[in-house]
This record gives C-alpha cells, sequence and structure tokens, in this order.
C-alpha cells in the first residue's frame, strides 16, 4: 500500500513530525552493539528481568559499606524507618561487632545490578 506524503501526515501526524523532525539529530538513537545471533540476543534481553521489581534488603545496603561504621549508620536508618524490626537490628549489631561487615556478604560494586543482570 502507498502513501503520498501528505496522506500519511493526515493519518499518522506524529511519526511524520518524529520522522522529519529525525533530521536534526532529534528523536535519535544511538546503537552501541549488535547481535548476529538472534537466540543469543533473546536470551540476554530476558537476563535483564532478573532484578526487576526487586526490593534490595538491608543486607544488600550493607554489602555496598566500606566499614563497620556505614554499616552500624544503615542499620540505624533501616530501624528508625521501621524497615526491619529492633530484634533484627540487634541481630544485625551484634553480628557486625563479632564477624565484621565482610561476614554479611563480599561488598557489592556500584555496577552489580547491571552486571549480574547480564550474567
Amino acid at each position: 500500500m502507498e502513501f503520498d506524503k501528505k496522506r500519511f501526515r493526515q493519518m499518522f501526524p506524529n511519526i511524520a513530525g518524529e520522522m522529519e523532525n529525525g533530521e536534526n539529530g532529534e528523536n535519535r538513537v544511538s546503537i552501541s552493539s549488535v547481535r548476529a545471533d538472534a537466540h543469543q540476543a533473546e536470551s540476554l534481553a530476558g537476563s535483564t528481568k532478573r532484578f526487576d521489581n526487586y526490593m534490595p534488603t538491608v543486607i544488600d545496603f550493607i554489602r555496598r559499606c566500606d566499614d563497620e561504621k556505614q554499616a552500624d549508620e544503615i542499620i540505624d536508618y533501616m530501624e528508625t524507618r521501621n524497615e526491619i524490626t529492633a530484634g533484627h537490628a540487634q541481630k544485625l549489631r551484634k553480628q557486625l561487632k563479632a564477624k565484621g561487615v565482610r561476614s554479611f556478604g563480599p561488598k557489592k560494586q556500584d555496577d552489580y545490578y547491571s552486571r549480574e543482570s547480564t550474567v
């Protein structure tokens, strides 16, 4: 089915506007990589959903800490906001004091979730 520009603009004004304005660089998306294998691309696209709707726990926040002081501040903050109970906070502080901040797991780097979602 063929359309002339005038009819296309009447039927699809927004798309026509985007196509015309795209000439000056607006409405453009750069593509930084291409996958030739469709199955690999689909499996990687699906793996990014691993952390969709994931709510970090107090342990996730503690694992981002550099030292015990930061971890204690996280525990205090979460307890103050009633995101953890006083009993849970006490258990976390006890573990922190006895075993240290790395007893909760290895340190999570800034890009942890983006790296892990594509594994």
